[in-house]
């Protein structure tokens, strides 16, 4: 099984769906609305579940699998940071610095504040939020993908 490139590139897509519709399910199901930067972790996934569906036709397809997982691991590694407070992130989703603000201008930012915030870490397991199991397990999948391609060449 784990010889046939083909498989293992379903075998990736699939870990890439069932990370979509965990994500959908935390948010619908569990209550947990999503910030923008969990909602970019989304798309590479939706990348590589399409990659899944061409691979089977060829197995270069599977480098747009491999561009998903690790495009999406980034963005969960670059979010893990943010929320421990390593680095800033994008500030139409974190909080900023009020040192010096007047009251007016802190009313503002607050107004036009998201509902969910990119620095708060809404659910975690184990000590990893949802941002670094993405990134962990979105890295195993593009082991798969690239395992896929080495397969490829050799048959």
């Amino acid at each position: 099984m784990l010889d046939n490139p083909r498989m293992l590139a379903l075998i990736a897509a699939g870990g890439s769906l069932a990370m979509l519709l965990g994500a959908v399910g935390f948010q619908h199901l569990g209550g947990l609305a999503p910030c923008a930067m969990c909602l970019w972790q989304r798309w590479p996934h939706a990348v590589a579940v399409a990659a899944g569906g061409l691979s089977l036709f060829s197995p270069h397809a599977a480098w747009l699998g491999l561009g998903g997982a690790l495009t999406t691991a980034g963005i969960g590694g670059y979010h893990t940071g943010v929320e421990r407070g390593w680095w800033e992130g994008p500030t139409t989703c974190t909080s900023g610095d009020i040192t010096g603000m007047s009251p007016e201008d802190l009313l503002a930012s607050i107004m036009e504040a998201p509902l969910v915030r990119c620095d708060e870490v809404a659910w975690e397991m184990f000590g990893l939020s949802m941002a670094s199991w993405n990134m962990v397990i979105s890295f195993c999948l593009a082991l798969l993908w690239a395992l896929a391609l080495i397969r490829a060449r050799r048959s």
